[in-house]
């Protein structure tokens, strides 16, 4: 297998790191200066640096790993090299680049793994353990570069995740970058309720909450332009928000509606947790479905499941003798296993335990 990798970060250099190790890849690094390059070199994140992305040759996966403004032309000079690779990116809003590259070899993606230092320095291979990887196939995405690009992912340690464009930005504004904004404006309001004073001692509140206050600004800027009209409307619904419980502090005579709130808050929060941490079960269990031999099928079966919050840990493809038709095999939880057999058999796809 050849990896290509089209700037060599912490991410990039992490992917290389595991595709080396893991899966015995032969990885291709291009970075714009090249001193990442030299790092990455001497850490074993690539086998080979290039100085142009034509030089790369060919690769089976190609994977764009540049700020969020320089993504479409560093994806477009991907699929125009490398005609043969599946092409996909790491960036955290998804709409706007799908939208503009329309090569039918590129996958977006999105790996929710980091770490508080950047850089191909802090690269490390366990970067993606049992993280979720979303992956945003289209609609005519052929199933043989969707089951390529997520036996990838699976083989890095992540849970490769099919979500539609949209509903990726529109979670990520929620989850990520709403949270992003709010620590920003504590930290300031912090700041001017002191008036100057020095911080007096705090708890852990005000240190969880603000944790990622004032991180990579350059990075932080293009992610909040990029997903603007998702955030704001998760800003808009905040503001909303703090406007009834505003109404509450004058309206709430006793606290009983206001220790409802937070009582709320915390089922709410443990119900999250526990969707985020559920999907075990034992070991996966096999599903079968026979499904006609056209482009998009296997990304409406994955698109489908993954609105359902199930995730599929591998999958292979059979086309049967005729090429007409064929059976795509999902191995997924078993905890999953008869809710997928019946949303893919609401496709019009008849499924069963294998």
């Amino acid at each position: 297998m050849r990896v290509a990798l089209v700037g060599v970060g912490l991410i990039g250099g992490s992917v290389g790191m595991a595709a080396r190790r893991r899966l015995g890849a032969h990885v291709v690094g291009w970075n714009r200066s090249p001193a990442p390059l030299e790092v990455a070199l001497q850490r074993g994140a690539i086998d080979e640096a290039v100085t142009d992305i034509d030089e790369i040759g060919s690769a089976d996966i190609a994977i764009a790993g540049v700020a969020v403004d320089a993504l479409p032309a560093a994806v477009r000079s991907l699929c125009a090299a490398l005609p043969d690779a599946v092409v996909t990116d790491v960036g955290s809003t998804k709409g706007a680049l799908v939208e503009a590259i329309e090569h039918p070899n590129f996958i977006g993606g999105h790996p929710l793994a980091g770490a508080e230092s950047t850089g191909v320095a802090h690269a490390r291979e366990d970067l993606f353990q049992n993280a979720t990887w979303y992956l945003t196939p289209r609609d005519a995405t052929a199933g043989v570069l969707y089951e390529r690009l997520a036996r990838f992912v699976a083989g890095l340690g992540a849970v490769p995740t099919a979500i539609a464009p949209h509903d990726h930005d529109r979670l990520m504004a929620a989850v990520s970058h709403l949270p992003h904004v709010v620590a920003n404006l504590l930290v300031a309001q912090a700041t001017d309720a002191l008036g100057g004073e020095t911080l007096p001692a705090t708890g852990p509140s005000f240190r969880d909450a603000t944790r990622v206050a004032g991180t990579n600004p350059p990075l932080w800027a293009q992610i909040y332009s990029a997903n603007r009209a998702a955030l704001g409307a998760q800003i808009d619904d905040l503001v909303r928000r703090l406007g009834e419980v505003r109404g509450l502090l004058d309206a709430d005579a006793d606290g009983a509606a206001l220790a409802a709130w937070q009582g709320a808050a915390g089922t709410q929060r443990r119900a999250l947790l526990e969707a985020g941490l559920a999907g075990g079960g034992g070991a996966a269990r096999e599903i079968r479905a026979e499904v006609p031999n056209r482009p998009g099928v296997v990304a409406q079966i994955a698109l489908a499941l993954g609105r359902a919050g199930i995730n599929i840990s591998d999958m292979s493809l059979a086309p049967e003798a005729d090429n007409r038709t064929g059976v795509v095999a999902l191995w997924l939880s078993p905890d999953d296993a008869e809710r997928a057999i019946g949303l893919v058999a609401a496709l019009g796809y008849p499924a069963a335990r294998a």
